[in-house]
């Protein structure tokens, strides 16, 4: 414990963490405590959420709607990117802590703050996606990671130790669900999901519906991009922060974004995690289906390899950093031409292309038709294969001793 600290701005969610961390904090390092709260669209009572800091020993609760900013700046790049995780994970979590953090660091500057706290555990991928993002701002800030300190041991601890001081919390020793949600995604980890072998009870999930309860009649939808990033839904322009909305409600009404995943955390152990992110699954899909029109097939194969870059830093916390911004200057080149709509059929839990169009579409029915055409000379295909086989014939002539004795092309 550092006895020079006297004023500390905490990471506040209102959860089981960092509802205990409050008054641990004012036992431990007898300092001040400021909550911070960032609404990323979480979905609780703001006010209830301060009002309860402050009553577990908080001196006060400063709450920012970062909703916009969130989906603009960390949200909508990273779908520009087609990043994911392990080619399953669409970073809901990931990318939400270097807003929060970035914000929080911000407000322990300007309210004088001697540290900055988060909830974090010590097995975790969150202590490095926050502590990354305020050396990147404040390197000279102290970090407390009670996690990493105090003497509670798991969820069970916790309780006890929130009980002991009369802190209100939703958990209970039986329903003990880790949960992350924001505007992009719900997050559940722990309780039997531990053993990788149980599958997901339903009532777990609180987003959406199951795919066996689903409409039994298809849903349509039709998502415009410009440059990369969706601007309308159903040819209704729409803010951004209303377009996840509103492909949220439609992805989960139809069982949309339910992924299951055994994953490699970045400190090395491996972890499994059911995500809800229903409107991430259609941006994602219809953004793939556009790119396909509008990018050459090199500049497509190399964004791939980009993408699982772009996952890997966003994943392991390092979105303040040289190559995420070089790598993001790559990804906008790209999205020039991304700009078109893409027509999904959304069927109990299946995303279902059911049309694609852009201005700047490089599939040309003229040039790939079965039918009778003037603009491709398929004589051109013998000169092209001898060619781009030519290593392939050398070897062999070369094992069978014929080399020199047959003319390429025979």
């Amino acid at each position: 414990m550092n006895p020079n600290i006297s004023k500390v701005v905490l990471a506040y969610s209102g959860g089981l963490d960092t509802s205990v961390i409050v008054p641990w904090l004012v036992e431990n390092y007898g300092c001040e405590v400021i909550c911070y709260t960032a609404d990323i669209g979480q979905g609780d009572d703001m006010d209830a959420v301060a009002k309860k800091a402050v009553a577990s020993g908080a001196s006060k609760c400063i709450v920012q709607d970062l909703k916009h900013e969130f989906v603009t700046e960390y949200i909508f790049p990273t779908l520009r990117a087609g990043a994911q995780y392990e080619e399953k994970y669409l970073l809901g979590t990931s990318f939400a802590r270097p807003v929060i953090a970035k914000h929080q660091i911000q407000v322990a500057l300007a309210e004088g703050a001697d540290a900055v706290a988060h909830g974090a555990t010590g097995k975790g991928n969150d202590q490095v996606r926050f502590e990354l993002t305020y050396k990147a701002f404040a390197p000279q800030m102290k970090i407390i990671a009670p996690w990493r300190e105090w003497d509670i041991k798991g969820r069970d601890d916790a309780l006890a130790y929130a009980a002991a001081h009369n802190v209100s919390v939703s958990q209970t020793s039986k329903k003990i669900y880790s949960r992350d949600g924001n505007l992009w995604h719900l997050s559940h980890e722990g309780g039997e999901l531990e053993d990788p072998w149980n599958e997901p009870v339903e009532d777990m999930f609180q987003l959406s519906v199951s795919p066996e309860n689903a409409p039994d009649q298809p849903t349509y939808v039709e998502i415009e991009f410009r440059q990369g990033t969706p601007i309308a839904v159903d040819g209704e322009g729409l803010e951004p922060v209303q377009i996840v909305e509103k492909l949220n409600a439609l992805g989960a009404a139809n069982g949309i974004g339910r992924v299951d995943l055994v994953e490699n955390r970045l400190v090395g152990m491996k972890s499994r995690g059911v995500y809800e992110t229903p409107g991430g699954a259609l941006l994602y899909w219809a953004h793939r289906e556009l790119e396909a029109l509008t990018l050459d097939r090199e500049t497509m194969h190399y964004k791939d390899l980009v993408a699982q870059k772009y996952g890997e830093l966003v994943y392991y916390g390092l979105w303040f950093t040289p190559l995420r911004e070089a790598l993001d200057a790559f990804v906008t080149k790209t999205q020039e031409r991304t700009t078109g709509t893409v027509k999904l059929k959304l069927y109990k839990g299946n995303i279902i292309t059911a049309g694609r169009k852009s201005p700047y579409s490089l599939y040309q029915e003229s040039v790939v038709t079965f039918m009778r055409d003037e603009i491709f000379n398929q004589q051109h295909a013998d000169g092209f294969i001898n060619l781009f086989g030519l290593p392939i014939t050398v070897r062999s002539m070369v094992n069978q001793g014929i080399l020199g004795k047959l003319e390429f092309g025979d």
